[in-house]
């Protein structure tokens, strides 16, 4: 049996237990979002850490503790990211000392309550948004790359969901460092950030999952343009992220995964393409399945390439469709 997943709650801090604004407790009723009221900030923060709240609103139109449980909840590395909305007492300083604590946003008495619940979905509209990226490229993350997988879905068009992964990049990290590592992440970000928006422009969709594992997503008609300018621009840049010495040898001694010293050859990259094209999807799961095991195909092959799954619901491969860039047997042109 599954067990249902409650969602995050959300917290009211209010010291002295006043009444929050008429508008914005009924905007609190109409969430799915579980509402807790807490008035000491040990609890407050014993409840975040626990399970990390959606939203906290502060209440400082008192005595002002509002604004230390504020500081410690935004000080903390885990509950730093949980919007903090906080309602001041009268005055512009009110205001500067809530932001000042951390606060993402504050406002003041009097103001309008649909201005009010603006800046409060607005905060929320935020942070679901700076969650939703990866911290080190700024392209969005697992989450929205299965939202966008699932918007994808429901569309007729044909379109190619492509799993980008680096080759030989454990044993590059090891011997110049995860500093270079995450250099080269970056490099390989903006590499596929450029070709595919530059190519495909607002059609396309480019994630990052984690570590050196990226997902693409582009108009079935433009697998081969893209994907080919993906692996000769990468291949052109990954000699100059190796030391003069590995660059002309073309590779350098290093350990492998089981520990074998072993000559460890320059970074290639490898991208499993799956495509709507001869199949019928119904849910992100299936097809990031299929994209992974294209991708760990892909990874058996030579030097930088992309392999486009090819068979249909029932296995069989067909020829109805051709794929851009593919010849009869299935090979790149």
């Amino acid at each position: 049996m599954s067990r249902k997943v409650s969602p995050p709650a959300t917290i009211v801090f209010s010291p002295e237990g006043s009444p929050i604004p008429g508008s914005l407790q009924e905007w609190l009723g109409r969430q799915s979002s579980p509402v807790i009221r807490v008035s000491v900030a040990d609890e407050l923060m014993a409840i975040a850490l626990r399970s990390r709240p959606r939203l906290v609103v502060f209440d400082d139109r008192g005595a002002g503790e509002s604004l230390a449980a504020c500081r410690r909840l935004k000080t903390d590395s885990y509950t730093g990211v949980v919007p903090a909305f906080m309602l001041c007492g009268e005055g512009v300083a009110n205001v500067k000392s809530s932001f000042d604590a951390g606060a993402d946003e504050a406002i003041i008495p009097g103001l309008d309550d649909s201005e009010m619940i603006r800046r409060l979905e607005a905060v929320l509209s935020r942070s679901h948004r700076d969650l939703g990226v990866h911290p080190s490229t700024r392209l969005p993350g697992a989450g929205a790359i299965e939202a966008e997988i699932m918007r994808r879905l429901k569309l007729p068009d044909m379109f190619a969901v492509c799993y980008a992964d680096l080759d030989h990049f454990k044993e590059y990290n090891d011997r110049y460092s995860y500093n270079e590592g995450d250099r080269v992440i970056r490099i390989l970000a903006m590499l596929l950030h450029d070709v595919v928006k530059g190519l495909c422009g607002e059609r396309a969709f480019v994630g990052h999952i984690g570590g050196d594992d990226f997902i693409f997503i582009i108009p079935y008609d433009m697998i081969a343009d893209t994907c080919e300018e993906i692996t000769s621009t990468f291949d052109l840049l990954v000699p100059y992220q190796y030391s003069e010495i590995d660059r002309r040898a073309g590779y350098f001694f290093g350990k492998d995964r089981r520990g074998v010293l072993d000559r460890v050859p320059l970074m290639t990259l490898s991208i499993g393409v799956v495509t709507n094209a001869q199949r019928t999807f119904t849910e992100p799961r299936q097809v990031s399945r299929l994209a992974t095991e294209m991708k760990t195909y892909a990874k058996t092959l030579e030097g930088s390439v992309y392999s486009i799954d090819r068979r249909t619901d029932d296995r069989p491969p067909v020829f109805e469709v051709p794929y851009p860039g593919l010849n009869e047997a299935g090979e790149q042109e």
